[in-house]
């Protein structure tokens, strides 16, 4: 193939997608109506006329979200200034680690468990003994490796990878 009938299908292939978006847009947002792209075309005299084409409207907006049902799991982030990290962003083995806290053990190290001092001040300031840390398996380590789940007594749960250098919250909701 020569160059230049390469550049008749590269055009090609682009006149069928510009017609294809066009189609579209003029379909109504591809809605099911099956009136919408007779009565949103315009007509060969309106478009002689030289009368703009009809813009498709803006989607509607949605209806305010009302407050969560009872019992529904409400999460309000400790320190808004902290990355949060949701749940199943999570490696699997810090998902175990989760789930043994959840069951009160047993932890796989005897220091699961132990008071987070906070000495690094990353998290938000709380009195001694507020915070515990927990392991994290790190698969190929010869030791409790770098990553750790620490926790507060009112439930918070934060992620770190790298030992206590940065934090995540961890979102329960996700």
């Amino acid at each position: 193939m020569t160059s230049r009938n390469r550049l008749y299908a590269v055009v090609a292939v682009l006149l069928c997608v510009l017609a294809a978006a066009a189609g579209y847009l003029l379909s109504d947002n591809g809605s099911s109506h099956s009136g919408a792209a007779a009565s949103s075309a315009p007509t060969a005299s309106a478009a002689s006329a030289g009368s703009a084409v009809p813009k498709p409207s803006a989607p509607k907006p949605s209806a305010p979200k009302s407050s969560p049902p009872a019992g529904a799991v409400v999460w309000v982030p400790t320190d808004p200034a902290l990355a949060d990290v949701c749940r199943t962003g999570l490696p699997g083995q810090a998902l175990d680690t989760l789930g043994l806290i959840a069951r009160g053990g047993p932890y796989p190290y005897r220091s699961d468990g132990i008071v987070f001092e906070n000495r690094e001040n990353r998290l938000p300031r709380k009195a001694t003994g507020y915070y515990h840390e927990y392991t994290v398996v790190t698969p190929g380590s010869n030791d409790r490796g770098a990553r750790r789940v620490v926790t507060g007594t009112s439930g918070e749960q934060y992620w770190t990878a790298d030992h206590y250098a940065s934090f995540q919250e961890i979102d329960p909701r996700c």
